[in-house]
């Protein structure tokens, strides 16, 4: 017996059985159908917590896909100790799928058989009955084509064709008067409906398992499309190609699979199981990684040069051993921060600056044209995941917070890479940054002395080990600085007054412009609004609102700026009014003249600032770089203006007695920068001769 033998054999002897209690052999075929459903009940109930399982932890596997996002290896190993641990078997979601093929092979053949596996005939049984009628026995159809012979109306008498014929000619091959042999495709009009049902029941199932099946219902839109596509493809196929009573098992067998899905729901309802509010939280931090970067996809195929760019660049990255020291980049903007000691270390020793930047067009690659010593690389956010994952480098410097809080974690390869952190702000740590924000550093190169009790008493407040805190200073401000100096400087009838808002919530331009502009104009002041570029670029609507507003004004004392491509425009002003961007800050102690801060809700990422019991600088300086001004209550504020400009060398004093006590270094800051950077360097260098 061949394989095929014994496993159509057990299934005709139940063909028989249903066919001998109904005596039709379509009834009999659903009988068989539902037969087969209640004795893989087990079957059913085991895949059915099996998926729960699945949905279960899927959580954890979401998390797992976010923390080693980009780095499918270990994405999978981790993935497998977590089914191991959980005892999830993810092969069992097939099993329905291959008793099914392997039901609706061996049917098929029975039906092909019936004189075989219905009646018991023999092969020799078989082979007389086919010489008698003129079927041909090589034809896959012959013992359909026998019956259809016998009840055909020629002169053979029954006495002739023996028991055999009388039997074969009693069975009830047909539905509904059409014969369960005729093949769709082939026989055509009344049962070319057979497929279109059989369609409509593999639609009407994935309908249902896409709301009731917990696991389905999990899956992405695209997946439940994709996989009711497939299914009604094949089910219109199978029933134009096969025969009708084939067909028919199909679609009662998903017909029957509705029904059961919702007793399975019933008896083991997944909401009992499931924590859907954790597997929607869960989903939502893998889509936050995989929204990066606006959602592009990369790859092979893709036609965006910067993704191949991208890929040829990691690949340069990990293809050069011993690096001493990288820098990354957030934008093209954030190379200000880091110019002062980049410059140090080019011009005082050989070491190669590589600097990884997440944008295509950063400067960066126009420098290291002119500057060898430069190794530059574009590595979009996705792919920065996985490459800080791999990290190989003595030394991080990064001016972006929450390493290790996010997508972003330290190296898995390297234990001792020291990670660095500048700021790129002169204020302090603990309010405007998140919770924690510094927690994964170990060296900070602080603006001031005053970020170091911050720090010191976050790491005591939460247990922490302490970081390495550098009193460096704050280079931008210096070329700030040194910029201003260089700038001629104009004589003016009317002191300049520039209003420079942030873009957050409830910023000046959504909440007190008008009021600002109704207590500044004609009083004696050029009044110039600049917003913030970001407000510009997500809120160009409002802001093309507020210039629609008076441009009809003629008091030749209202000028918008609008073009953000220098910043000089700001340090020759008089005097800033700012709510809470560092604009103010930086105006004030690069010019030494006052600043005017409006109370708008301040922007705090980090609700625990308080804990500290220290007040942040921001918001200790607003009531010493100037004066502070209510939204609502703007009247008067011209006069409080002129009083303040009035004090002139006295106030300058004073700014720069707030610069030398919070700024650190200042003119130095990038020296100070490079000799830790330098000795941060050697020791590592030390720690590999005492390994080898």
């Amino acid at each position: 017996m061949s394989f095929t033998d014994y496993l159509v054999l057990p299934l005709g002897y139940v063909m028989k059985f249903c066919y001998s209690v109904i005596q039709n052999y379509g009834a009999a075929i659903i009988l068989f159908t539902l037969l087969s459903k209640v004795i893989l009940i087990p079957v059913s109930v085991w895949v059915h917590k099996n998926s729960i399982k699945m949905v279960k932890i899927q959580p954890a596997i979401n998390r797992i896909k976010a923390k080693y996002y980009g780095d499918a290896d270990t994405v999978g190993e981790e993935q497998m100790k977590l089914y191991k641990k959980e005892k999830y078997n993810p092969l069992a979601s097939l099993l329905p799928l291959a008793i099914q093929i392997i039901l609706l092979l061996g049917l098929i053949s029975v039906i092909y058989h019936p004189l075989t596996y219905l009646c018991g005939f023999d092969g020799e049984t078989v082979s007389r009955l086919a010489s008698l009628t003129g079927a041909d026995l090589s034809q896959r159809t012959v013992q359909l084509s026998i019956i259809e012979a016998l009840k055909s109306p020629i002169a053979i008498s029954s006495s002739t064709l023996g028991a055999a014929a009388v039997a074969a000619r009693s069975l009830n091959m047909s539905i509904f008067g059409v014969p369960l042999s005729d093949v769709p495709s082939l026989a055509g009009g009344v049962t070319l409906i057979t497929p279109l049902i059989a369609g409509l029941s593999s639609w009407l199932l994935c309908h249902v398992q896409n709301r009731q099946n917990v696991l389905q219902a999990e899956t992405s839109k695209m997946n439940r499309i994709g996989t009711m596509a497939l299914s009604v493809g094949i089910s219109l196929i199978l029933g134009l190609f096969v025969p009708i009573g084939v067909a028919l098992y199909w679609i009662f067998s998903n017909l029957f699979s509705i029904v059961q899905q919702f007793i399975l729901n019933a008896v083991i309802n997944p909401k009992k199981y499931v924590d859907y509010e954790e597997l929607e939280a869960s989903r939502e931090e893998l889509a936050s990684i995989e929204g990066l970067g606006g959602g592009k996809k990369s790859g092979l195929f893709s036609k965006d040069e910067n993704a191949k760019r991208e890929k040829a660049d990691y690949k340069r990255f990990f293809n050069v051993i011993n690096k001493h020291i990288v820098f990354y980049s957030e934008s093209n903007g954030f190379y200000k921060y880091f110019e002062g000691v980049i410059g140090e270390i080019l011009r005082r020793t050989n070491i190669s600056i590589h600097y990884i930047t997440s944008d295509p067009n950063d400067d960066i690659f126009e420098l290291a044209k002119k500057e060898p010593k430069i190794k530059p690389y574009y590595i979009g956010e996705r792919r920065l995941i996985t490459l800080f994952m791999k990290m190989d480098a003595d030394v991080v410097v990064m001016t972006m917070s929450d390493l290790g809080n996010y997508h972003y974690k330290r190296s898995y390869v390297r234990s001792d890479i020291e990670y660095v952190y500048m700021f790129h702000y002169p204020l302090s740590t603990h309010m405007v940054l998140h919770t924690g924000a510094l927690n994964h550093y170990d060296t900070i190169l602080c603006v001031g002395e005053f970020q170091f009790a911050e720090i010191r008493k976050t790491e005591e407040l939460y247990g922490l080990p302490e970081k390495k805190l550098i009193s460096c200073g704050y280079g931008q401000l210096e070329k700030l600085y040194d910029a201003y100096r260089k700038m001629p400087k104009e004589s003016r009838e009317r002191p300049k007054v520039l209003i420079a808002p942030s873009w957050q919530t409830d910023n000046i331009l959504d909440s007190c412009i008008d009021g600002l502009l109704s207590s500044l104009l004609g009083k004696g002041f050029d009044v110039y609004v600049r917003p913030h570029p970001e407000y510009v670029k997500r809120y160009k609507s409002r802001m093309d609102a507020i210039v629609e507003r008076y441009k009809d004004y003629a008091g030749g004392d209202l000028f918008f700026e609008l073009d953000f491509t220098s910043n000089s425009s700001i340090f020759d002003s008089d005097v800033v009014i700012s709510d809470w961007s560092g604009t103010a800050y930086e105006f004030s102690f690069v010019t030494l003249k006052p600043a005017v801060f409006v109370d708008t809700p301040p922007k705090i990422h980090n609700p625990e600032y308080v804990k500290l019991g220290i007040e942040p600088l921001e918001l200790t300086l607003r009531d010493e770089m100037g004066i502070r001004v209510s939204p609502d209550k703007t009247e008067g504020l011209a006069e409080r203006l002129r009083a303040l400009l009035d004090e002139g060398d006295s106030f300058a004093e004073k700014l720069l007695s707030l610069r030398n006590k919070y700024i650190a270094n200042f003119g130095k800051s990038s020296e100070v920068a490079y000799g830790y950077l330098i000795s941060a360097m050697k020791a590592q260098s030390e720690k590999k001769k005492e390994k080898k």
